[in-house]
């Protein structure tokens, strides 16, 4: 029986986010219609990670809108990380935090945190696309650096912008010299307020997405994270089935995910467990 790791997100900052991603409703290029706030105050990330934590979830997400990893977001986020700790809460802490450097990202470690995502999101070819206002060579140094301190490396990517078949696999060989120990795969999710127009994945097509990321990260713990909803509905199996190891349990950065205890039951009734340990 495999084992599902379960990892829950908190929106620490919403939409205010001055890069241009194409893909990304935190923009505040867009207008898109989220709810927009600097900090959410500490006592509500407390009670979000307990709330995470009796569900199930092992991971706990700290995310910040914005291109950096500055002074203001080491000093929060690296609060955030030990009074999450000292409240008892086993959980594995993650940030993410934009683009960092290894300075910033040794301060996270030292409070506690445990590893670092930043998605590459496309290729390096397609990324331009997408993408104006940072490089992807600035994405995949972040990366190198997260693994130069000591942090685990969470990085993956999004499918569904109109890349070709040849950009995924460029996108998940950049993945593979990384070697994250985990990798989440999303599906673009349309936004009349985003300037990427593409339909939904058809469901074989993300399939076959799913497949060609657990042939070249054979070892990751492959998470399947936004867009899994409208692409497979509630029949989600075949993605436990193509080597889907992980999921974001509950509600995105700026959408409505699934209730975690009839998310929890789901991926029983398909056979597997809940994992219990991070290793």
């Amino acid at each position: 029986m495999k084992d599902i790791f379960l990892c829950t997100i908190s929106n620490v900052s919403s939409g205010s986010c001055a890069e241009d991603c194409a893909y990304c409703t935190q923009s505040a290029k867009f207008n898109a219609d989220i709810d927009r706030y600097k900090l959410k105050p500490l006592e509500q990330i407390l009670h979000e990670a307990k709330v995470a934590s009796e569900n199930g979830a092992l991971g706990f997400c700290l995310v910040t809108s914005g291109r950096n990893l500055d002074d203001k977001r080491v000093e929060y986020i690296s609060k955030v990380a030990r009074a999450i700790l000292d409240s008892g809460l086993h959980l594995h802490l993650i940030g993410c935090n934009g683009i960092a450097t290894k300075e910033a990202l040794k301060e996270l470690k030292d409070s506690g945190i445990a590893s670092y995502n930043h998605n590459l999101e496309a290729s390096k070819g397609f990324f331009p696309n997408i993408c104006t206002t940072h490089s992807w060579e600035e994405r995949y140094e972040t990366c190198e650096n997260a693994l130069e301190v000591g942090l685990g490396l969470c990085s993956g990517g999004i499918f569904g912008m109109g890349e070709t078949w040849q950009d995924r696999t460029d996108l998940l060989y950049a993945l593979q010299t990384l070697n994250p120990h985990s990798s989440p795969v999303n599906f673009f999710m349309p936004n009349g307020a985003l300037p990427l127009s593409k339909e939904i994945l058809s469901r074989q097509e993300a399939l076959e997405c799913v497949r060609l990321a657990r042939e070249y990260l054979p070892n990751a713990r492959l998470m399947i994270a936004g867009g899994r909803e409208l692409v497979f509905g509630d029949n989600q199996k075949e993605l436990f089935e193509c080597g889907i190891n992980a999921v974001v349990l509950g509600d995105y950065l700026t959408t409505k995910g699934n209730t975690p205890k009839d998310e929890v039951e789901r991926i029983k009734s398909y056979g597997y467990s809940i994992a219990t340990s991070c290793e």
